[in-house]
């Protein structure tokens, strides 16, 4: 069995375009952000303590499976501190967010009292005080925690905290199921973590968007590949209340599923077994198709999102995109008749094996957020 992967935003989650510096008032960085790095694991998680805007009361026994790429855009809950760096000014560098105890992985919440869910505020605030002493409140994990920090005027007359920020986050994923009773979905089969820190994201508020797959960069050992996709800013198809280490979940309407597929009941733990399945994926256009994997083992009593061992053996699959890509998160596993699970990452080695959360864990976690 390999080694146990380390948690990044990544193959399942695409973070899309580059990252832009804006360097207004603070160090600040706004994410739009690939995911780059390869954990040393040689497992790739295919791309979250999140606050929940409406959690499910119940999502029934009888699914229906998706596999519908979908873009997904996230805006955090507070915002997350993601580096720190120093201000160049006349007398030298400097150091304020440093010195006055901010790390890596913080979510500032409030400043002066006042609070902040966006990098534009938090420059506001910086650039009215003017280098006065700033109370600065901030979750570390759990912990709560508050600083003081003055800003500092940099060489070109602007205030700096010296730190780099993110307030979201934009991607492509796939959808897992949606279940019409309640109009609950899910997708990824794992949370939406910062690229830079591994922090599970905190949601404020998020939503999914149409796709189309325009183009698919092959995987291939030690290279995962990766969907590209096309979003539809213009309207969206659902909102998210809820990312979490198990998947990202939220509501829409069933006019908005865009499936002609039927419901199916859902795979208790003892039904899963090793042998033949299938996933439903969306690797070109907004066609969603069936392709032949086989699961190879289970661990039906393991927490989290890897509860599955999947080898794709679907000649059509392996050709196109060379197994499991980076986009492919949240496609849905059938077996037998049944929804058992989703696809959540893939082996940097070999493309064509991955791991698989247990569908149980997703109902379980659309529930309890």
């Amino acid at each position: 069995m390999e080694q146990e992967p380390r948690q990044k935003s990544g193959p399942g989650f695409v973070l899309l375009a580059a990252a832009v510096c804006l360097v207004l008032g603070a160090c600040l960085f706004r994410g739009w952000v690939h995911p780059a790095a390869v954990p040393a694991s040689g497992v790739l998680e295919l791309p979250g303590t999140a606050r929940t805007a409406a959690k499910a009361s119940s999502v029934g026994r009888t699914v229906i499976p998706v596999g519908k790429a979908v873009g997904i855009k996230l805006f955090s809950d507070g915002v997350l501190v993601v580096g720190l760096s120093p201000v160049e000014t006349e007398e030298g560098a400097r150091y304020p967010g440093r010195d006055c105890g901010l790390k890596a992985g913080d979510v500032i919440t409030h400043i002066d009292g006042d609070e902040v869910d966006t990098i534009e505020e938090i420059q506001s605030l910086v650039a009215s005080r003017e280098g006065q002493p700033l109370t600065i409140q901030a979750m570390r994990g759990q912990k709560q925690v508050q600083l003081t920090a003055a800003a500092v005027e940099n060489s070109q007359g602007i205030y700096q905290l010296g730190i780099w920020l993110r307030d979201s986050m934009a991607g492509i994923g796939t959808v897992t199921f949606y279940d019409p009773a309640s109009g609950v979905f899910a997708a990824l089969g794992h949370g939406i973590n910062d690229v830079d820190t591994a922090m599970l994201m905190p949601l404020e508020s998020g939503s999914i968007m149409a796709a189309t797959v325009s183009d698919v960069k092959k995987g291939q050992s030690g290279q995962p590949g990766e969907l590209h996709g096309q979003f539809d800013l213009t309207r969206d198809l659902g909102t998210l209340y809820a990312n979490t280490g198990l998947g990202i979940f939220g509501r829409m309407t069933e006019d908005a599923v865009e499936t002609e597929r039927d419901p199916m009941p859902v795979a208790s733990r003892d039904q899963v077994k090793t042998g033949g399945a299938t996933i439903l994926s969306n690797i070109r256009g907004d066609r969603v198709e069936e392709f032949s994997v086989r699961i190879t083992h289970v661990s039906p009593n393991e927490a989290g999102n890897r509860n599955l061992m999947i080898q794709v053996t679907d000649p059509r699959l392996l050709e196109q995109t060379g197994g499991i890509v980076q986009g492919m998160s949240g496609s849905p596993i059938l077996q037998n008749g049944r929804i058992v699970g989703a696809v959540t990452h893939v082996l940097v080695n070999d493309p064509s094996r991955g791991y698989g959360i247990l569908i149980e864990n997703m109902l379980e976690a659309a529930v309890g957020g």
